[in-house]
């Protein structure tokens, strides 16, 4: 793993994407598809609450970042209620893969989004310091919440249609 807090963010970004390209490739309500959309959510929450607590904290502390943070802790939200919804629709209907599709879409924009935007405007901004902090935060705290995060789905006829 990279000592590089944005590396380091960039490599999770890496397997998130393959596991996408996998889930894409299910059909029905498989085993494999159960087992990969909860590898994906768990890692996708862990990451996300640990990017929060580690690089996002640290940048709402510098007035040039402050709207890119918000927009990318604001699209960590709406990607977690797309998990949600997804994890409470039937595997075998064709909702699912309409809304795996979507999420993917959302998804794959957000990190790109961060990794060719944000990250290098934020790079910018900080100290040798920040960056190690990050660092120690990020690792600490992915594990943590990788550990309490859950598929967490809303209940079925709350399910979007």
């Amino acid at each position: 793993m990279s000592e590089d807090i944005f590396a380091r963010l960039r490599e999770d970004h890496e397997s998130h994407r393959a596991i996408l390209d996998k889930l894409a490739e299910t059909s029905g309500d498989s085993d494999e598809r159960h087992e990969l959309l909860e590898r994906f959510t768990l890692e996708v929450k862990g990451h996300a609450a640990a990017e929060e607590q580690a690089l996002y904290s640290t940048m709402l502390r510098k007035p040039e970042a402050t709207d890119e943070t918000r927009h990318s802790v604001a699209e960590h939200h709406e990607i977690e209620e797309m998990l949600n919804d997804l994890a409470a629709t039937d595997m075998s209907s064709p909702a699912w893969m309409a809304k795996f599709k979507q999420l993917d879409h959302d998804y794959r924009h957000h990190i790109d989004e961060e990794e060719d935007d944000h990250f290098p405007d934020f790079e910018k901004l900080l100290t040798d310091e920040d960056r190690a902090h990050m660092r120690s935060v990020f690792d600490r705290r992915k594990q943590a919440e990788k550990a309490d995060a859950a598929v967490t789905p809303e209940k079925m006829e709350d399910a979007k249609a």
